[in-house]
């Protein structure tokens, strides 16, 4: 079981490294990539799409803890899904007020709460073993 949960580990730091990077290189070039780069974002919400490019650098922070079996990284993986539900919560605030929105970006945000509650999940489980708690 113990090498289960370090191979479980192990999958989340990787899925949380790759998907830090492809965060940054997306929000990147949505927000300082060519004029057709900036349009192709559609109506891409300022501060969603903000908040996710930096949150990016958080994921590849957390994914680096993960790998290297930090505690600080459970931390790193929950602050990562509270905050992008607080921000998944105002961005349903400024749907529901007639604000224009991608739909994409309804998708997207759905599977970062999704990933980030299965890597924190795996964190906690993995870090509680270990601490024979």
């Amino acid at each position: 079981m113990a090498s289960n949960r370090k191979t479980s580990l192990m999958v989340a730091a990787i899925v949380a490294l790759a998907f830090g990077a492809l965060t940054v290189l997306s929000g990147g070039r949505a927000l300082f990539g060519s004029a057709e780069a900036q349009a192709a974002v559609g109506n891409a919400v300022p501060f969603v799409l903000w908040f996710n490019f930096l949150a990016g650098f958080a994921y590849i922070l957390a994914g680096v803890g993960l790998y290297l079996r930090h505690p600080p990284a459970v931390w790193i993986s929950i602050g990562i899904f509270a905050s992008t539900a607080l921000v998944a919560l105002a961005f349903a605030v400024h749907m529901m007020q007639g604000g224009a929105f991608e739909m994409r970006t309804v998708g997207a945000m759905i599977l970062r709460m999704g990933v980030w509650a299965g890597i924190s999940v795996v964190a906690w489980r993995h870090f509680r073993q270990a601490q024979g708690i």
